[in-house]
């Protein structure tokens, strides 16, 4: 259930599909003092081949509508379920000629996984068309605008707590000229196809981009780009530095975790830059 294609299994899963069942599982995760895990798509996470022994909570296509509203100003507000793919409002944005999406569309996860980290991509973040958050703290349903969520950098409030359920987000998107955005979200498309690997299994940019750097260039400096420590599948890609892969799904999570640490580690004896992974690890590693 996660694009890495690899990692142990959960003791419970459960697919939520109403506000009042995701009350309902921390109801009973509290009353059996079980750990929870909220996840979407199942990108830009590794989970440890122990697996994840609590419950997990997977916001699905159940909490993924996508609803419209014309402001008749020129603009159109968009309300997304945290449970749609970024690709789906990315590609519905393109479709009625609204402009500021476009970077979605090739992002491979969710909207509350987007919110979360604070997803982006071409020079564009979730913080560039937010409006408002919906989110469950404590049993109770809130809404806040942007300015509060805290983005920053793959960062959110609901990251830096913790405690905080994504349950749904607001953006506002400007019309636009029609063929100009197909063009761009086209364009975008193209280069995302030619320079990364999206056809094999990853969590997609495995590091954070250190300020004043990218790490994508930082490792292939260091003569790591394509560079395997085994014959696990686990493997820096060929095609993209900044990605490691699995694959055909051969790498359990520990060969993963193994390569993410000694490129970490190769670059910061060669440059001084220590890389930090953007993929968050889940349960145990060794």
């Amino acid at each position: 259930m996660t694009t890495f294609r690899c990692g142990g299994e959960a003791r419970y899963l459960a697919e939520p599909s109403s506000f009042t069942e995701v009350k309902q599982l921390l109801d009973y995760a509290g009353e059996n003092n079980l750990p929870v895990f909220v996840m979407g798509m199942g990108s830009n996470i590794l989970v440890s081949d122990s697996g994840f022994d609590g419950l997990v909570i997977k916001l699905g296509k159940k909490l993924g509508e996508i609803a419209l509203m014309d402001n008749g100003d020129g603009t159109v507000d968009i309300d997304c379920g945290a449970g749609a793919p970024l690709a789906m409002l990315g590609n519905i944005a393109v479709k009625e000629g609204l402009e500021g999406a476009e970077f979605c569309c090739g992002i491979p996860g969710s909207v509350g996984g987007g919110v979360f980290m604070n997803a982006g991509a071409y020079g564009r973040e979730i913080k560039d068309i937010a409006l408002s958050v919906t989110y469950l703290e404590a049993g109770e349903v809130k809404t806040i605008d942007k300015d509060s969520c805290g983005f920053g950098y793959r960062t959110s409030i609901f990251e830096e707590r913790g405690d905080l359920i994504v349950l749904g987000l607001k953006v506002r998107l400007t019309k636009g000229d029609p063929e100009r955005i197909r063009a761009y979200a086209e364009e975008l498309r193209v280069k995302r196809a030619t320079s990364q690997p999206i056809d094999v299994p990853s969590a997609g940019s495995t590091f954070k981009r250190p300020e004043g750097y990218f790490a994508g260039k930082l490792i292939q400096d260091a003569d790591l780009k394509g560079f395997a420590l085994d014959d696990s599948g686990a493997q820096v890609s060929p095609k993209h530095s900044g990605f490691i892969v699995n694959n055909e799904g051969r790498a359990s999570a520990q060969d993963v975790y193994r390569l993410i640490n000694y490129v970490s580690d190769t670059v910061f004896e060669k440059t001084g830059v220590r890389l930090e992974p953007e993929v968050r690890l889940i349960g145990r590693f060794e």
